[in-house]
This record gives C-alpha cells, sequence and structure tokens, in this order.
C-alpha cells in the first residue's frame, strides 16, 4: 500500500524561484531513494478560516505564500528506508547540504506528516 509525506510551509513570496529551485534538486535526490511522485504546490485560493487554515497553520505573514507539498512512496518501508538515506545524504551530497542548497523558508513553521491512504480514485 502507498505512503504519503504531506508538508505546509510558509514561504516568502520574494522566495517563490528560490523555493521551486531547492524544491527541483531536493526532490529529484529524493525520487532516487524511492519516491514514485513529488508534489510541490503554490497557494493559489487559499481563503481565510473562521477557526483554523493553512496560513494561520503554518504562522504565514502578509508577505509568504503558503506552499502544499506532497511525496508518494510505494510503501511505508520504502518511505522510512529513503528517509534515513536523505538525513544521510544531507551530509554527503552537495546538492542538498543546507550550505549548497539552503531552504528558503522557515523550517521551524513547517508542519508535516505521514499518511496512509484510505481512499484513492484514479482515472
Amino acid at each position: 500500500m502507498s505512503y504519503i509525506d504531506g508538508f505546509v510551509i510558509a514561504v516568502p513570496k520574494a522566495n517563490k524561484e528560490k523555493f521551486v529551485r531547492h524544491a527541483e534538486i531536493a526532490d529529484a535526490v529524493i525520487m532516487e531513494m524511492g519516491a514514485t511522485r513529488i508534489l510541490e504546490c503554490w497557494e493559489d485560493d487559499v481563503p481565510d478560516g473562521k477557526v483554523t487554515d493553512f496560513r494561520r497553520a503554518v504562522q504565514a505573514k502578509e508577505d509568504e505564500a503558503v506552499a502544499f507539498s506532497w511525496i508518494e512512496w510505494p510503501d511505508k518501508t520504502t518511505r522510512d528506508a529513503g528517509m534515513k538515506k536523505m538525513m544521510t545524504a544531507m551530509e554527503s551530497d552537495a546538492r542538498i547540504s543546507p550550505e549548497k542548497n539552503p531552504m528558503p523558508f522557515d523550517g521551524v513553521r513547517m508542519i508535516f506528516g505521514g499518511f496512509v491512504p484510505v481512499v484513492t480514485l484514479e482515472k
């Protein structure tokens, strides 16, 4: 059964191109680690909620956009092994080292988690 890692982050609007470049590089490495699909999405229609919403969840400021991303893996075992490889690679692979490819956003406000699909519809 597939496994999904989901992420929501606030990115300075001025850093959109840096975000895209960072994601293209990091996502290529994640694909090498076994992911089958990755989507990086930039806010387009993200309304303010009455109780909570995406912007509040990541404490997005007025000059920040919300990015919503997910990684699809064939299964949790592949994901766990891939993430372990990714953590090791951050120290040895220049493509994803924080010095060579710094995150263009405040990672402290990122929300993330792993999910097991319970309903899947496809065409």
